[in-house]
């Protein structure tokens, strides 16, 4: 099982970066990177590590891993929690990167008061950029679960089994993970399928 853990900060992700994509997206992810740093400020993983680590594990994911070179959808991976843990607006998302970036943030932000299971259950009918989003984010969340307190992981590892893993289905990369990520779990956990 692969493991996206070396762009920790922008300097790191930017050599990868231009290498893969045309300079256009790369200017733009260094915007929405720099934007996403600002707006998450000085949060934290619940591991204690900077929040903008996350952000550029799960698009490492999207580029290095899963190949992926939509414009859209990697801004978005860099945005997705934007919404979700900040004060920020679907209004100023559209404004600064566009209308379909802020739609692809808002199908991956649970709803404020919603239930978590009601929100996961609902991507079934997100349009597949959303899903790609929602795939790398939980790529990055999931590839180091042992990190995490035990009744975290259980349940984190029960929701991603339950309700992620089945849109993975439709691509074949992050079908192709999840499965030795959760066979991984299964030998050294010893969890349930």
């Amino acid at each position: 099982m692969e493991i996206f853990t070396s762009w920790p900060s922008w300097a790191h992700a930017e050599g990868p970066l231009s290498a893969a994509l045309p300079e256009p997206t790369v200017r733009d992810l260094r915007a929405a990177v720099t934007f996403a740093g600002r707006r998450h400020g000085v949060q934290q993983r619940p591991t204690g590590r900077p929040y903008l680590e996350h952000l550029l594990e799960a698009l490492e994911v999207a580029v290095a891993g899963a190949g992926l070179v939509d414009r859209d959808v990697l801004v978005a991976i860099v945005l997705h929690d934007v919404l979700e843990d900040t004060s920020c607006t679907e209004a100023e998302i559209a404004r600064r990167f566009g209308l379909e970036v802020a739609a692809l943030v808002r199908w991956v932000t649970k709803p404020r008061g919603g239930a978590k299971v009601d929100y996961l259950a609902s991507l079934v009918r997100a349009p597949q950029g959303a899903v790609l989003v929602k795939l790398s984010d939980r790529v990055s969340n999931v590839q180091e679960l042992q990190r995490m307190p035990w009744r975290f992981q259980r349940r984190y590892y029960m929701e991603t089994v339950a309700y992620v893993m089945p849109l993975a289905g439709a691509h074949p990369w992050y079908a192709k993970w999840f499965s030795e990520w959760r066979g991984h779990w299964r030998r050294v956990e010893r969890w349930p399928a």
